[in-house]
């Protein structure tokens, strides 16, 4: 039987990438809940759009614009979506109206090889199909080779196709890496190339000094971002965002003007009325829970519990290092993802090779078979493309000590050392 630390709210549940439970903002997910009120006008829910205005214009300057525009959407994978919408209308303004008769050409995407999965489920969503959502060789730490993109961009090109639009990754989802935004930026400017970045799980880092450079340096060059306060923030599930440089692109590409909800004849200034800005009509009421947060947090606070969530990385990859019998960490982590191997007893004394990391990598869903029928422990596993099996510890709860980083690593030694 599956024991309670399962629970996300556990500290001792590492699994993913939206852990643990911010009291205040689930406070402000039951007052949420008790107003039961929809999104898309200003008239039925006048105090939240208000909050939504100040908590996103907040977040674009952390980003670093001035001005621009934002939306919170149903997930990081919408986010993206209207991330693609904006990039091509703002280059194809004629597709709204006149579908792919206004373009006359195929359009081409790019995104590297670790991207989350929805960057090309918008190649297939929008028509372009995935074979034009172009994956870019990644570097042994994750990172998207800015060479290689260019390489692509330029062969794509020759064969008379149009780029369009770059994705960049602000912390891949298993490994935790984070695209050269620098770089990237340099390319997208020659190219003239809209430039996004999907800082979905990174982007809590944009509220670190200490953390912030040189992980998102660049990122204000970006022309769109993505950034989900639902995970590394501890916002209450569903919370995520997504930010324009430009304002008035959100209205002009997805504006549909139905007249019996967004009239512009009313008392109070209408672009308060934001349903006309996204392609839902009813939209979910998640920006007070984050708003009551912020709050009570303050920037400050966020700030340090950004630090804190790295700062206790630290030191688990230190604790692995002092038990090199024990464990193998696989690279230095760049956020709070900590990949590594567990050696049971019977590899201790076996050269790391080909035949050790077959051994190690089948024992992965047994060793977290055995952490669910205990209910002591919660650790996520996967493959990548260039390794089997390995562990992928999430620290992302604000309730996790270095104590419960010690009760992990001796719980998985005491579960696996048998295997």
């Amino acid at each position: 039987m599956i024991g309670y630390r399962g629970s996300k709210g556990h500290p001792h549940f590492f699994n993913q990438l939206s852990c643990g439970l911010d009291l205040v903002s689930m406070a402000g997910e039951w007052l949420t809940a008790t107003a039961n009120t929809n999104m898309f006008t200003y008239e039925i829910a006048p105090v939240f759009i208000l909050m939504e205005h100040v908590v996103l214009q907040k977040m674009r300057e952390l980003i670093g614009w001035s001005g621009g525009d934002s939306i919170l959407a149903p997930g990081g994978s919408i986010s993206n979506l209207y991330a693609f919408l904006a990039a091509r209308h703002k280059m194809f303004p004629a597709y709204k109206e006149r579908g792919l008769s206004a373009i006359g050409g195929q359009l081409v995407m790019f995104t590297s090889d670790q991207c989350h999965y929805s960057v090309k489920s918008c190649a297939a969503v929008c028509g372009l199909g995935t074979d034009n959502c172009v994956m870019v060789p990644s570097d042994d730490r994750g990172r998207m080779i800015p060479s290689k993109l260019e390489e692509l961009i330029m062969e794509r090109k020759a064969r008379g196709h149009i780029p369009f639009f770059v994705n960049a990754t602000a912390g891949t989802t298993v490994i935790g890496a984070f695209d050269p935004i620098q770089e990237i930026a340099d390319i997208c400017d020659r190219h003239k190339l809209w430039l996004h970045i999907d800082a979905a799980w990174g982007g809590g880092l944009l509220l670190s000094r200490k953390y912030r450079h040189p992980r998102l340096t660049g990122i204000e060059r970006a022309d769109s971002v993505t950034w989900n306060p639902h995970k590394l923030m501890g916002a209450l599930l569903q919370c995520s965002t997504i930010h324009f440089k430009e304002d008035g692109l959100l209205i002009s590409c997805n504006q549909m003007s139905a007249e019996y909800l967004f009239m512009t004849d009313k008392l109070y200034d209408v672009k308060y009325d934001t349903g006309d800005k996204v392609i839902q009509c009813g939209r979910h009421n998640d920006v007070f829970k984050l708003w009551l947060q912020w709050r009570a947090k303050g920037t400050e606070g966020f700030e340090k519990h950004m630090d804190r969530l790295m700062e206790l990385t630290e030191y688990m990859v230190r604790r692995i290092k002092q038990m090199p019998d024990k464990y193998y960490l696989i690279l230095e982590p760049e956020m709070v993802n900590c990949c590594f191997w567990y050696l049971p007893t019977r590899v201790r004394n076996m050269p790391h090779g080909p035949e050790r990391i077959k051994i190690i990598a089948d024992i992965c869903p047994i060793l977290k078979g055995r952490m669910m029928q205990a209910g002591t422990l919660m650790v996520g596993y996967q493959p990548d493309d260039r390794r089997p099996n390995f562990f992928r510890n999430i620290i992302s709860s604000a309730a996790v000590t270095e104590a419960d980083v010690d009760f992990l690593l001796s719980e998985m030694d005491r579960l696996g050392q048998d295997l």
